[in-house]
């Protein structure tokens, strides 16, 4: 295996971190969480870290990328790919092999692809001009500046009000720009029929909710974290927060958390497609 990096990707449910766990067993390898949730601490059973996967007849997985920031925040693209650079140096420093496993494939193609990317600071005076303005205006205003291929830039005010924030820096500041080299990558695709898919999905969200999904999300808001940013989160954190505050009924909670996740793993897919037609060869197997 001539390669830098090995990354194990495929949709939400799909077993990624068992595969990946038992690939760093044979390698001697050390795991790069690539989920834009799991960098949250306390944010455990609605991310799936499964930290528990992480150990296997004793022998404990070091994994990087976990729990390294405090729920409430906006942890960005530019500072993950920061951070994947510096654990991904370290791993290698020691001798180790890096092994990248995750399903967010803007954060994959972040990572080795080689993007520039801004470091876009906080604009109040930006945001607050933005704040008065309705979501379908913000969301126009937006398409001026990218094509919009996330749904979820424009699912709530706050993500477009960022996404315009970003959007508007690029256009005014073409060269405060980071360069980072592209990584030789062997790219592992966890391959699951869409009708095993569901049933995956569905099996795991009875399980999270019956392991006290709820207590979590209502834990992190009695800790004072504003709703509006667990709903800024998206998925479990998006509608628990909102059958907390009475928004919904816990049986359209359920149903409605159901289709917004098979919706995402069908997106996660058509991602990683799009990967595949800009010529990165992903080696597709089943588990």
């Amino acid at each position: 295996m001539n390669q830098d990096l090995i990354c194990i990707l495929g949709p939400t449910a799909s077993g990624k971190t068992r595969y990946a766990v038992a690939m760093a067993l044979q390698t001697g390898g050390e795991i790069i969480s690539a989920d834009s949730r799991q960098v949250y601490r306390g944010m455990d059973i609605g991310t799936g870290k499964d930290l528990s996967e992480y150990e296997k007849e004793g022998v404990k997985v070091p994994y990087h990328l976990i729990d390294i920031v405090e729920p409430g925040t906006k942890y960005n693209i530019f500072e993950y790919q920061r951070d994947f650079f510096k654990a991904y140096q370290y791993i290698h420093s020691r001798g180790r092999q890096p092994l990248l496993c995750g399903g967010s494939g803007l954060y994959i193609e972040a990572a080795t692809m080689g993007y520039a990317l801004y470091e876009v600071p906080p604009n109040p005076e930006l945001r607050e001009r933005l704040e008065r303005l309705p979501l379908e205006e913000l969301a126009d205003m937006l398409k001026g500046y990218k094509t919009l291929h996330n749904r979820t830039d424009t699912d709530s005010k706050k993500r477009v009000i960022r996404a315009l924030e970003i959007a508007i820096y690029e256009s005014e500041n073409p060269s405060n720009v980071r360069e980072l080299p592209k990584i030789k990558t062997r790219f592992i695709g966890i391959d699951v029929s869409r009708e095993e898919r569901i049933r995956r999905i569905d099996k795991r969200l009875d399980e999270r909710l019956e392991e006290g999904l709820v207590e979590e999300v209502r834990r992190l808001l009695d800790s004072g974290i504003h709703p509006d940013d667990l709903i800024y989160y998206g998925l479990e954190y998006k509608f628990v927060t909102l059958y907390i505050l009475g928004r919904l009924s816990y049986p359209e909670m359920r149903n409605q958390l159901a289709t917004a996740i098979h919706q995402f793993a069908k997106r996660q897919m058509t991602w990683f497609r799009g990967m595949e037609r800009r010529g990165v060869k992903i080696e597709w197997i089943k588990i």
